[in-house]
């Protein structure tokens, strides 16, 4: 349990170390209010939907989520051409330990950024239907934040070079991203559409959030905190399997 906490706190002051990467990561989901929250809302408004920045708000909070905890990868792969990791593999701490501690800690930054993201979205206007919700929402968030990380982690663990783990996540990110509903409602989808949105973990996420801070379930709580509890623990167990196959 030490070693899980050691690499936990390592990335948490990895992150509160870089003042740049704070703001920079906060540039997108600020974009993304502005260009589509106030963009789109008088489209939302004459379609009957109401305002655009309160159904929007959750999505971008997902979205700063999945991009945060997956590129926690990112961070093995420095630590790998640094010499760290080699470091850390060599320790007399088993490596389920070393991987759950590095993924709790992108989990955490993750979760740090969301919260940072929810709060911007209040000040551009959004509000939560209830305060009492935001423990509940908390909790998608924490979720979101472990599926993502561990899949960051096991891709980290078998792609050596920057430029392949970059090709790899601009691959998957933004599709999942795109296709978890996170910009417009899941109702009256395509067949087709409606059977890929329902294999994206990050729908049931961007749902649960959405459900908890304003009222709108596509899906149902239950349902939500199901599948994402269930990939979390594949994805951990893929991590877990790929991680201790790294050759020092």
């Amino acid at each position: 349990m030490g070693a899980i906490y050691i690499l936990w706190l390592r990335e948490l002051k990895r992150y509160t170390r870089s003042r740049v990467q704070v703001v920079v990561s906060l540039g997108q989901p600020i974009l993304y209010l502005l260009a589509f929250g106030a963009g789109f809302s008088p489209v939302f408004r004459q379609a009957g939907l109401g305002s655009y920045l309160q159904f929007i708000a959750p999505g971008i909070i997902g979205m700063t989520v999945l991009f945060s905890s997956i590129f926690n990868g990112i961070a093995m792969l420095w630590d790998r051409q640094f010499g760290f990791l080699k470091e850390t593999l060599v320790a007399p701490v088993s490596r389920l330990e070393i991987m759950i501690g590095r993924t709790l800690g992108g989990a955490t930054v993750a979760m740090i950024q969301g919260t940072l993201v929810l709060i911007i979205s209040m000040l551009f206007g959004f509000r939560p239907h209830s305060w009492a919700v935001l423990p509940v929402a908390f909790f998608f968030v924490f979720l979101v934040a472990m599926v993502f990380s561990a899949l960051g982690t096991a891709i980290g663990s078998v792609i050596k070079d920057m430029q392949g783990f970059q090709l790899v996540m601009n691959f998957m990110v933004m599709p999942i991203y795109f296709l978890s509903g996170a910009l417009y409602p899941l109702a009256n989808l395509g067949k087709v559409m409606t059977v890929i949105t329902r294999l994206d973990p990050l729908t049931y996420g961007v749902d649960g959030l959405r459900g908890s801070l304003i009222s709108v379930w596509h899906f149902n709580p239950a349902l939500d905190a199901t599948v994402l509890a269930g990939v979390a623990c594949c994805f951990l167990a893929l991590g877990a399997y790929l991680f201790s196959r790294i050759e020092v």
